[in-house]
């Protein structure tokens, strides 16, 4: 039983975790900071939580678990003002989409309690963001990743993958660097790619057109165009390396295409989309 628990950020990650906490019976006590007071009120109407803080420095005190559920590019700011009024078995988490970047905000900014902070990232999300777009089986059958620290205590990553576990979740771990590179390809990429899709043809004289006649393709290929754009801007350039290689990988693929395509190359053509469609199935069985 987690007596205090502290989520900075309550929107739909964050949000999310409390709802499905409460719901397991792992909280008593959930206490809420954020920059908008609107969502706060929100969130303590709605029963996410019981109590909105002034800062994050006065809600960690007395707290046993604190979850850091902000865009990357302000976790640095975040641990540093927490980091001198957090108990010593407090445990700090996060849920970045980033991980190298975080663990070095949190050595820089921790200093000596670098140590209670384990670093995770819930493999969950959806276009909308706020406390309003929060449900309590949001990570049900979903991926955490936890990154642990050759500084943390096994019993302090053991709590936190039991609290992910009581959400629903399923919890793996890998190092920080191997999370970065892979989820460079499978998550920051395709976002990148939507929402450079939709800009383009948002930005043509005849948009309206365009979105007038787009169908279930252009829905299922752009819908994570509508995601938190502070929140991937900060992901971007928080993973930057690995983005950009991820980048000229899929710039050369697509390039190989444009020239099977430009010479009329059916055979090519279809090799590659036979090719890419049997990985689609294999990874998904029911897709269609």
């Amino acid at each position: 039983m987690i007596e205090r628990l502290v989520i900075v950020g309550v929107g739909l990650i964050g949000g999310s975790f409390a709802l499905a906490l409460r719901q397991a019976g792992q909280v008593r006590h959930i206490v809420g900071v954020g920059r908008s007071q609107a969502n706060l009120r929100a969130a303590l109407q709605q029963g996410v939580i019981d109590e909105v803080a002034g800062s994050a420095a006065a809600a960690v005190r007395g707290a046993d678990l604190v979850l850091l559920a902000v865009p990357v590019g302000a976790m640095p700011a975040v641990l540093r003002e927490i980091a001198p009024h957090l108990p010593a078995d407090c445990i700090v988490t996060d849920a970045g989409s980033t991980k190298q970047d975080v663990v070095a905000a949190a050595k820089a900014g921790m200093a000596d309690k670098f140590k209670q902070f384990v670093p995770g990232h819930p493999i969950a999300g959806a276009e909308n963001s706020g406390v309003a777009a929060a449900r309590v089986d949001l990570y049900q059958g979903r991926q955490v990743v936890l990154t642990p620290l050759a500084e943390n205590a096994p019993a302090m990553v053991e709590r936190v993958a039991a609290l992910w576990q009581a959400c629903g979740a399923e919890v793996a771990r890998m190092n920080a660097e191997a999370h970065d590179r892979i989820f460079a390809a499978v998550s920051h990429l395709p976002h990148l790619a939507a929402f450079g899709l939709v800009d383009d043809l948002a930005g043509r004289p005849e948009a309206d057109t365009y979105f007038r006649y787009a169908g279930s393709g252009f829905r299922d290929f752009t819908r994570i165009a509508g995601s938190h754009p502070e929140m991937w801007r900060d992901i971007a350039l928080a993973n930057r390396e690995a983005v950009l290689a991820e980048l000229e990988a899929y710039i050369a693929e697509l390039e190989q295409i444009r020239g099977l395509l430009a010479r009329g190359d059916a055979a090519g053509l279809e090799a590659i989309f036979q090719r890419a469609s049997r990985a689609r199935k294999n990874w998904n069985p029911n897709a269609s």
